[in-house]
């Protein structure tokens, strides 16, 4: 993290001197300067090195990193090098604000690319809006919201969740009929669950055949609940677990999956955050056939994707470093920003966020990702099997990429909101009252 030093120059006496001597070897010296820090653009990083969500936010604090040395390699951007401000906010989400605040406020960053639970993010918002900077979401989230300073590349639910509901109600995903949806306890979980057993009653599934469990984050025992999937599953209908659970609390989740004996056969699970990195770290041997569902897998055979994963693995010297969803994401969003700023011909926040909508940037899977007025892009969907050796077998993918919609058509409060950042300057207009307003706004 970066320093403010306040030197002798600060002091009133002290300046007329040093500027009179300052003019003397400038004169000396042909005028030359030697590059100052405000010479370079400076990056936040807000991502949890520590904690709970260390597990999968790590390696996008690494990913920002790669991305700017690839970028000073060709010549960084507006003629100046890139120089990354990196924070950890611990997993601990009032400090995400604090050190938000930090990065804009103090280190004068002119952009942050950084999140994973929805919490942080909001707990970053009014910091971002009070001080008017910018922020990259690469994670998936519950949607209902679209905020102007702020872009998201993660999925919404219609570019994931709904998908993977689908997936599983399809002769190829086993036409499941009853519906466990597990997830940790806190925004993201709660609210896209709510969308999905919306969804799923609109469907003609009943109440009795829903069954929704919240646990805190970094649970660590899970032999009771899982069991209660167990019993859950034995009603003689098909059956499938929908997770949102996210951070550590995955390793143990799983361990108890396998010790069980519930096979994906019996019981597929879907995990929105479970990807290659996840996985990395346990066992899978047991896990084989469950399912993820996300815009981009490692396995996914494309020239830009073997390019971007030796690169990475060279970057990283690891030649068994894995890449994931929120990578690619992070990936997308930071191409986007670099095409904006060089549009815009300066860092101003209010000119970038003027030109990102519209914006394209190719993601790894062989398409070309576009920033919406509403701030969200358009995405691929994939559904992956989880093979033995940690990656994925995709079973099913959508014809198109999707609009991201920030708000969904399935819950009453939001059915008849749309974000526009372009025409309507609203993150929320109400297309039947004609008014912007509420949250999200």
């Amino acid at each position: 993290m970066n320093k403010s030093v306040h030197s002798a120059a600060s002091r009133p006496t002290a300046r007329k001197w040093l500027a009179a001597a300052a003019g003397v070897a400038m004169a000396a010296a042909g005028a030359f300067s030697p590059a100052k820090a405000q010479d370079t653009i400076k990056v936040g990083v807000l991502h949890s090195l520590s904690g709970t969500m260390a597990i999968s936010e790590t390696t996008l604090k690494d990913t920002i990193l790669f991305l700017i040395d690839e970028q000073n390699k060709k010549g960084g951007v507006l003629g100046k090098k890139l120089e990354a401000v990196v924070v950890d906010p611990a997993s601990n989400w009032p400090l995400f604000a604090e050190k938000a605040r930090e990065l804009i406020a103090k280190d004068k960053v002119s952009v942050v690319f950084g999140c994973w639970t929805s919490v942080s993010r909001k707990s970053v918002l009014p910091v971002f809006k009070e001080l008017n900077s910018i922020l990259f979401y690469p994670v998936q989230y519950e949607g209902e919201e679209s905020e102007r300073n702020v872009f998201y590349t993660g999925a919404a639910p219609n570019q994931q969740a709904i998908p993977a509901v689908d997936y599983l109600m399809s002769k190829d995903g086993g036409e499941v009929k009853r519906w466990v949806l597990a997830g940790t306890d806190y925004v993201y979980p709660r609210t896209t669950n709510k969308i999905l057993e919306a969804y799923l009653k609109a469907k003609g599934v009943k109440e009795e055949d829903i069954l929704v469990n919240y646990t805190p984050f970094g649970h660590a025992d899970w032999q009771t609940i899982v069991a209660d999937i167990k019993k859950f599953g034995s009603a003689g209908k098909k059956t499938a677990v929908v997770s949102t659970i996210n951070g550590d609390a995955n390793v143990p989740f799983y361990k108890e999956l396998g010790n069980q004996g519930i096979k994906a056969t019996d019981i597929p699970v879907v995990a929105f955050s479970v990807g290659e990195e996840e996985l990395a770290g346990l066992d899978t041997k047991p896990l084989v056939g469950h399912l993820a569902a996300w815009n981009y897998f490692q396995s996914i055979k494309d020239a830009k994707n073997a390019e971007f994963i030796k690169a990475w693995q060279t970057y990283t010297k690891n030649p068994k470093r894995v890449t994931n969803d929120p990578m690619e994401a992070h990936v997308i969003g930071f191409h986007m920003w670099v095409k904006a700023v060089e549009k815009a011909g300066t860092i101003d926040p209010d000119k970038v966020i003027d030109v990102l909508p519209g914006t394209e940037a190719p993601n790894l899977t062989g398409g070309i990702s576009k920033m919406l007025p509403n701030h969200h892009i358009t995405k691929p969907v994939f559904i992956g099997e989880i093979k033995a050796d940690g990656q994925f077998d995709v079973v099913w993918q959508t014809k198109d990429l999707v609009p991201g919609a920030a708000w969904s058509s399935y819950l009453p409060g939001s059915k008849d909101l749309v974000a526009d950042w372009v025409t309507l300057k609203c993150g929320n207009y109400n297309t039947v009252t004609k008014k912007c307003g509420g949250s999200g706004s």
